[in-house]
């Protein structure tokens, strides 16, 4: 089977004037300035106070009796929000734009702001340096560590925090959709691969209580999940395999089943090959293998895969330095290379997911 065709996302052509241009080329240059602002605007309050207000507005007088800042570090925010188009003025009223609306309200646009805030930020002024050597340089700023996976657990209290609801904010909104596809495979026995903190797991225990599931993860990572598992009363169906997927050279074979969801992206190309030609040396013939992911070129909006792009950033910068958020044929190369072909390709679970189906060939 072919890739789908593409998203037309206009990247083949010049869509700026000069004048826009050259504002859209200073946006970019003081972007992590503008950034550490509309933190401010947000967690001083001045958005949810602007939003009571609705169309009406509210004068500066009114703001500063009610924001716990100076009328200068106000007027300074605010000023820096018009030239963002965050707010408008109208009347002497400062009045919430769209886009403030979406900062206040929209999740995604918050989980996004957080995980960037205290899980990017700081390290990734060392970009330059991770895309050079191929390592993720900016883990410096939390530990020695040649990874950030196995350090979850390690990382600060609101970095952690932040990481957690970034991931699980966009796996977990497929959830429903993807479990109906798999329960149409009437699975005995799902391999959970990259199971990270039991989540799908525990969602599928709780949708079929016939399924057994096992965790294939780092060890570091079965401790979390079990803990998590434990508690949800269902230890009994859900088990741990502790295992490297990078240096393991046979894997348990009783699962028809196999599943990775937001596993494989955390992988160079390379490695994708090889955790899944391994998979492929492991499985039963008539097993399935089901991979879940997010590919920048079949979102159905722009804004999705401009968020694609850049939180493969953070992989290149944090995670461990090679891998990415893919264009869906990267992975029809790779499964091709391991051995499977993609029976079904079923695109719009979640919030911009792909589901792909494979078999042995």
């Amino acid at each position: 089977m072919d890739t789908k065709q593409p998203k037309k996302y206009r990247y083949d052509k010049e869509i700026y004037t000069a004048l826009d241009a050259i504002t859209e080329a200073q946006k970019i240059a003081f972007s992590p300035i503008l950034f550490q602002a509309v933190l401010c605007l947000r967690n001083k309050g001045i958005l949810a106070y602007l939003d009571q207000f609705h169309q009406q507005g509210v004068k500066i007088e009114q703001i500063c009796e009610n924001i716990a800042l100076s009328p200068y570090a106000i007027q300074l925010l605010l000023d820096v929000a018009l030239s963002m188009h965050i707010v408008y003025l109208h009347n002497d009223h400062y009045i919430l734009a769209k886009i403030g609306h979406y900062l206040l309200h929209d999740k995604m646009t918050n989980v996004n702001i957080d995980f960037t805030q205290d899980v990017c930020y700081e390290g990734m002024q060392y970009l330059e340096q991770a895309l050079v050597e191929g390592k993720p340089s900016g883990l410096q700023v939390f530990g020695d560590w040649q990874s950030i996976y196995p350090y979850l657990s390690q990382l600060p209290t609101k970095a952690k925090k932040s990481w957690f609801e970034f991931d699980h904010f966009y796996s977990d909104s497929s959830f429903p959709d993807a479990f109906k596809q798999i329960k149409s495979l009437n699975p005995q026995h799902i391999y959970d691969v990259g199971g990270n903190t039991g989540k799908w797991a525990l969602f599928c225990a709780n949708q079929d209580p016939n399924i057994q599931i096992t965790l294939l993860d780092l060890p570091q990572q079965i401790k979390l999940a079990q803990e998590n598992i434990q508690a949800a009363g269902f230890a009994s169906r859900i088990t741990g395999y502790p295992v490297n997927l990078l240096s393991a050279v046979s894997l348990p074979n009783q699962a028809d089943l196999w599943w990775m969801s937001q596993f494989l992206d955390c992988f160079s190309e390379a490695q994708i090959i090889a955790i899944l030609s391994l998979i492929h040396a492991s499985m039963k013939n008539d097993a399935v293998v089901c991979i879940m992911e997010m590919f920048w070129d079949r979102q159905p909006f722009e804004a999705g895969a401009l968020s694609l792009n850049a939180s493969s950033l953070y992989f290149t910068c944090f995670a461990n330095g090679n891998s990415r958020f893919y264009h869906s044929k990267t992975f029809y190369q790779c499964l091709n290379k391991a051995g499977f072909h993609v029976e079904q390709d079923i695109d719009g679970l979640g919030l911009g997911h792909t589901l792909l189906i494979c078999k042995k060939r």
